[in-house]
Formats: C-alpha cells, sequence, structure tokens
C-alpha cells in the first residue's frame, strides 16, 4: 500500500514540475514577434525588404531592424 502511495506522490511531483516548466516557457521565453510590437515604429529602427506573412491569419507584417541593438519590429501592413 505504501509503495502506491509513493508512486502517486512522485507522479504528482513529476506532474507538477512539467506543468512548472510550460508554464514559464509560456509566460517568460515565448519572445516571438507577435508581441508587445505598437503601429508606431520607435526611433533608430530602419525599414528593410522583409515582410512575413502569418499563414493562420493572412496578416502581412514589415520587419524594421535596430543596427545598434539588433532589435526587430514588426508593423502590420495593410
Amino acid at each position: 500500500m505504501t509503495t502506491f502511495l509513493g508512486i502517486g506522490i512522485y507522479l504528482l511531483f513529476q506532474i507538477s514540475i512539467a506543468l512548472v516548466c510550460i508554464l514559464l516557457g509560456y509566460f517568460i521565453y515565448d519572445k516571438r514577434y507577435k508581441r508587445n510590437h505598437g503601429k508606431e515604429v520607435p526611433k533608430g529602427f530602419e525599414v528593410t525588404n522583409e515582410v512575413n506573412l502569418d499563414p493562420v491569419t493572412g496578416e502581412k507584417k514589415r520587419v524594421y531592424y535596430n543596427a545598434e541593438t539588433g532589435e526587430r519590429f514588426y508593423r502590420k501592413e495593410k
């Protein structure tokens, strides 16, 4: 009986760790191009010839690049 209890606690611990890793990955590590990009291009960013097409929504996004910081900015095209 205690063996089953030990296995159950171990499985619950493993599931909890996996859930925490998934949540941390989603909220902290997820740095996709869609996040935190407004309509106005910040100062220091230059337009590039690159345009991304979202296959799900069909939206076109123009890429802007800041040579000093290496950051990229994505603005929705009309």
